[in-house]
């Protein structure tokens, strides 16, 4: 039985660094350039250095997203930074545009080529097709169930990436113009506003002003607003159609969100591998990506049930606030020096969330501001503070439930 390997968004230092802290065996990220994520921190030629070497560490892969349509005054700017890339010698670059791949096979031949599922490979033809390119993995459309995933497994040697958690989008294989129709802010080039999570309604042209949704209810109307991927439930099924990379989506999302997410795939994959015959999805791990700000889940186009758009509003879900994050932990006078991230107060209680450990429950029974030694009875973002507490590891997450 072969186990894929879990993949994850890394959009700055910190996420990379979470990510792989919380078991990914692979993490995605952008230099400053040609990355589908504009607003995303991203890494400068020294900063992806320094992770690769962090990464290099812990065994964990970086793969490097070249995946933006690049226009004519772009494309002469990418042979450049394709052999920066191969003399830092990458894991893998992301490519959905034919003239990035051929342009990559000229400029960093000795690194594996990853189509982007901005390329829509919906069959096992096409698949093939680019094998023959010299693609060396293929990230599936979004747009596969089951059952089409298998099929191109069967009939193809590359490599399959699946996307199986995190936000959906409205267009065909990511591929959207709303944008940069409505903004000048172009989606394929990485700069995506989200439009299609805006209210939309219909005007008639002798009606100027009378704004009539196409279907009401108290939110207003989402028409293009998907709920969020959601495919734990289908380890099993991910497994035995024999995929090679299970991919979350978030590179604009938090380092608490990147935390969760990897921390529940890496639990729910190591069991199902432990013993198949007798795996069960623990309802805790459900329980867990609940905690994170999403939008409904559903299982996309996998195992279709529904259309999938979130009708009631297009806001995310939000039950709980990450208030801290681990730095370290003094085990001489059991305290853990936290970076306040949002509002704490001394008595509330706080979730504990590890790497590679249980979820703890503590109480905050005092807070000392670490560069005055102040007592505390409340701390703000940007607060550095020790608290008391049970022993507990860096990248911690602290998390309180507001609702």
């Amino acid at each position: 039985m072969k186990i894929p390997e879990i993949l994850a968004p890394a959009g700055n230092m910190e996420k990379a660094i979470v990510a792989i802290e919380y078991g990914a065996d692979a993490i995605y990220l952008s230099g400053k350039a040609f990355g589908m994520r504009a607003k995303a921190g991203n890494f400068s030629m020294e900063e992806l250095q320094q992770v690769l070497r962090i990464a290099g560490e812990r065994g964990v892969k970086v793969y490097v997203t070249v995946n933006v349509f690049a226009h004519n005054d772009e494309i002469n700017l990418l042979p450049e930074y394709l052999a920066e890339l191969e003399k830092l010698q990458v894991h893998g670059l992301i490519v959905a545009d034919v003239g990035a791949l051929a342009l990559a096979k000229e400029n960093a031949p000795s690194i594996p080529i990853h189509l982007s599922t901005q390329a829509n490979t919906v069959n096992y033809r096409a698949a093939k097709f680019w094998e023959e390119l010299g693609v060396d993995r293929l990230v599936m459309a979004r747009e596969l169930t089951r059952e089409e995933i298998a099929k191109v497994r069967q009939e193809t040697k590359a490599e399959i990436e699946v996307f199986v958690h995190g936000s959906m989008c409205m267009a065909y294989s990511g591929r959207c113009l709303l944008s940069n129709v409505l903004t000048g802010r172009d989606a394929n080039r990485g700069e995506c506003v989200q439009s299609c999570r805006w209210r939309y309604a219909v005007v008639e042209e002798t009606r100027p002003g009378e704004y009539m949704p196409l279907e009401e209810d108290d939110g207003g109307t989402h028409i293009f607003n998907s709920k969020d991927l959601r495919l734990i439930e289908y380890i099993p099924d991910l497994v035995q159609i024999g995929v090679d990379s299970l991919k979350i989506e978030g590179r604009m999302k938090s380092s608490y969100y990147v935390a969760t997410v990897v921390r529940v795939y890496r639990q729910a994959l190591d069991l199902y591998a432990a013993d198949p015959d007798n795996y069960e999805l623990p309802k805790e791990l459900l329980d867990e990506l609940d905690k994170v700000s999403h939008r409904p889940y559903y299982a996309g186009f996998f195992a279709p049930s529904d259309a999938g758009i979130h009708r009631p509003t297009g806001s995310y879900i939000r039950d709980y606030d990450v208030v801290g994050v681990v730095d370290s932990f003094d085990q001489k006078t059991s305290e853990a020096v936290v970076s306040v991230r949002n509002r704490l107060r001394v008595g509330e209680v706080v979730e504990v969330m590890q790497p590679h450990g249980p979820v703890l429950s503590q109480k905050a029974m005092q807070m000392i501001r670490h560069d005055s030694k102040e007592e505390l009875t409340e701390a703000h973002a940007n607060y550095t503070v020790r608290i008391p507490m049970d022993e507990v590891k860096p990248y911690s997450m602290l998390r309180v439930k507001r609702s």
